[in-house]
């Protein structure tokens, strides 16, 4: 497998999230989608020589995607996730790959929205949280689910990351 950087915080102060745990889990979503024929036939890696994949995550609140949300999508809600992909959503003649690593972006994420959403679906907030993540991982690699198909996709395969790593996740 290639090499995985991911770099986490936290700035969420009414959870504390095992880093190393998330980076493993991180990871193991991550390997799980590049074993998935129609997930590296269509993703944003397709065509690239690479050595290192590298993104980042950021925990914060319903507060902080707001203004996210709000400053750079005009969107004026509180998200559970943003995704910033920036290598998918370069222009092709704009991705750049530098000494053999490709940046794939960022991906942020409200705890207090997967708190509430959890709850509300009656899981513990780790398999949201989890569930999230292989959402976010999904968007880095540049599917979306602006249709009903891409959506089926896009959900479809987060249920079956989850299920690599033996949870069942059926409350969508």
């Amino acid at each position: 497998m290639k090499n995985f950087k991911l770099y986490i915080d936290n700035q969420y102060s009414n959870w504390t999230i095992d880093i190393d745990k998330y980076i493993k889990i991180t990871q193991d979503i991550f390997n799980f989608y590049m074993t998935c024929p129609e997930i590296v036939e269509y993703c944003c890696l397709k065509n690239y020589e690479y050595e290192t994949i590298s993104f980042d995550i950021l925990f914060t609140n319903g507060e902080q995607t707001h203004k996210i949300n709000k400053e750079y999508r005009n969107k004026d809600y509180p998200a559970d996730i943003i995704t910033f992909a920036v290598f998918a959503d370069s222009p092709e003649n704009e991705k750049f790959v530098l000494d053999m690593e490709i940046n794939l972006g960022e991906i942020i994420i409200g705890l207090d929205k997967i708190i509430e959403e959890a709850a509300k679906k009656e899981i513990s907030k780790e398999t949201e949280l989890i569930f999230m993540i292989s959402h976010g991982i999904l968007h880095l690699l540049g599917f979306d689910h602006q249709s009903e198909e891409e959506f089926n996709f896009v959900v479809t395969h987060q249920k079956l990351a989850l299920k690599s790593m033996g949870i069942t996740y059926d409350k969508i």
